[in-house]
Parts: C-alpha cells; sequence; structure tokens
C-alpha cells in the first residue's frame, strides 16, 4: 500500500511558504501523493491553484485532489485547468472528483445544489471529449493543452450513494473515499467495484481512501479544533471524527494497518495542524512499519 500525505492548505492561518516548503519536503519520501481538499465558504487555498504551486517545486510526487467538487466549475476550464497541471507536472495529477454536500459552497458559486449530480454527470462527459482533442460542441472548437497521457489525467470518483458508485465504472479509474474508516471504506469499495464489473470493465479500479492524524504535545487539542471548526456544518459527523482520530505514533500506525489489511492500494493522510514538524513525525511512524 502507498502513503500520501495532504498539504495543510484547509488549516485556518496556514501561510503559503510552509505549504511550498512542505511539498518539497515530501517530495523527498517517503510519500506517494501530495492531496488537497475542496471547499469554497471557507479559508482554505484553492486546490488547483495549490496544486500547481506544489508541481513548479516537486519532482516525483504525485499531485491529487481529495476530492475537488467538480460542479462548482465550469468543465471546460477545469478540463484546460486540470491539462495544464497534467502537463506541466509530467503526468503527476490524479483528479479525485465528487458532487460536494455543503450546500453554501453552491450559494457562492451560483450553483444549482440540488442538480449537482446532473451538472457532474455532464461535466465528466464534456472533460473527457477535451482531453481526447475532440471539438467541445459542433460550433465550438478543441479545447488544449493536451494532458500528458492519452484520455486525460486519472480521475478517481468519490461519494457513497448508488448513483455516485455508477460513476466509477462509467468514467473513474478508481475510487476515493474519506473520513469514515476502514470498514465504511471496504463497503463502498464493494459497490465501486460491481459497478465496474456492471459496465464490462477488466481489472479492478483503484482503491484510494483518506484520514486524518495530528502528532505531537497537545496534539488531541490541537486536531479536534480543526475538525470541529472544518466540519461546523455537520456537529455530530465532527465528533465521530475527532472520537477516532489517530493523534500518537500508535494510533496512527495502528490506522495505517487497519486501511492496509482492507486492500487498499494508497492511503492520503491529511494533517490537522499546520506545522513542518508533522511531516516528519508522519514519517517516522511510517518508516516504524518496514
Amino acid at each position: 500500500m502507498q502513503i500520501g500525505v495532504g498539504l495543510p492548505s484547509t488549516v485556518p492561518g496556514v501561510q503559503g511558504a510552509l505549504i511550498l516548503d512542505w511539498a518539497r519536503r515530501a517530495d523527498n519520501g517517503p510519500f506517494s501523493s501530495l492531496g488537497v481538499l475542496d471547499r469554497l465558504v471557507f479559508t482554505n487555498y484553492e486546490p488547483l491553484v495549490t496544486l500547481s504551486a506544489a508541481a513548479a517545486v516537486t519532482q516525483r510526487i504525485r499531485l491529487m485532489t481529495t476530492i475537488l467538487i467538480a460542479p462548482l466549475h465550469s468543465a471546460s476550464i477545469l478540463a484546460k485547468q486540470s491539462a495544464s497541471i497534467d502537463a506541466l507536472s509530467n503526468g503527476r495529477l490524479t483528479l479525485g472528483l465528487a458532487v460536494g454536500a455543503r450546500e453554501d459552497d453552491f450559494k457562492a458559486a451560483q450553483v444549482s445544489y440540488h442538480d449537482r449530480g446532473k451538472i457532474f454527470d455532464e461535466q465528466l462527459a464534456t472533460m473527457k471529449r477535451i482531453w481526447e482533442g475532440q471539438p467541445v460542441a459542433s460550433d465550438i472548437g478543441p479545447v488544449g493543452p493536451a494532458p500528458a497521457h492519452a484520455g486525460g489525467p486519472e480521475i478517481l470518483i468519490g461519494g457513497n450513494t448508488p448513483v455516485a458508485l455508477q460513476r466509477v465504472g462509467r468514467w473513474g479509474n478508481g475510487y476515493i473515499v474519506g473520513g469514515g474508516g476502514p470498514a465504511m471504506a471496504h463497503k463502498g469499495y464493494q459497490l465501486a467495484e460491481k459497478a465496474w464489473q456492471d459496465a464490462g470493465r477488466s481489472g479492478k479500479p483503484r482503491f484510494v481512501a483518506c484520514m486524518y492524524y495530528g502528532l505531537g504535545a497537545n496534539a488531541a487539542e490541537q486536531a479536534g479544533a480543526y475538525i470541529r471548526n472544518y466540519y461546523s456544518f455537520m456537529p455530530q459527523i465532527a465528533e465521530s471524527v475527532v472520537s477516532s482520530l489517530p493523534t500518537t505514533p500508535e494510533a496512527v500506525k495502528a490506522a495505517i494497518q487497519a486501511f492496509e489489511a482492507i486492500g487498499l492500494d494508497e492511503l492520503i493522510i491529511w494533517p490537522c495542524i499546520a506545522e513542518s514538524d508533522q511531516l516528519d513525525r508522519l514519517a517516522d511512524v511510517i518508516g516504524t512499519l518496514a
């Protein structure tokens, strides 16, 4: 199982210099990917802009949205931005995409919250056409640049509803899930795998999950405060995440091993504390897994 790390780009007050330094250091290992979260009505850095900056200061590590709320974006612009990052990073982009759950994000973007699933389906079709070099429509030419790989960057579909999971079979290269623990992740993947098989696709979808962590003195308090702030619109969910949040090396190691036991391909570990020592502490835990 590969292990990636999130960028602290959603932690309130984080400075850009720390995010870039975090990306440089993560690129030196042992991490497989850099993940970013997406919100509109929040203090976070915009995820594609953040990954573009990270691409400029890294050479090896993959760049992943975990996830991007696709319906908040224009399909053609999102396709162009994604292809640009993919080409500029020599094919290191993975797009984790989902419909999102916060209605205020959609109000701020002036996009219909209740039509977000339909919008997402249309976006996926449009982006695939663009990445294949086809015209957007009969009276609109193609949109470039070409992505690093034919057909576009890797797409992971997020979500837990039957409709969301069907998209894995139709459009995705894999399934991504976050915040619910190994049991929920495994249940979702089994449904995604069935959707993949029903779509007549060979092999298996890639399986990626995410979890939070915080390490060091006062980690439980600091990480808990961040989670309660980030999920303030869902207090019960926030408390559920806080109650299972690993904040000691032993707990982080046990959580990683639990995800590995369900056959995960890659685990992205999101930081809750924007301090540079968090990356070193996590790398030390990963070193004990060998």
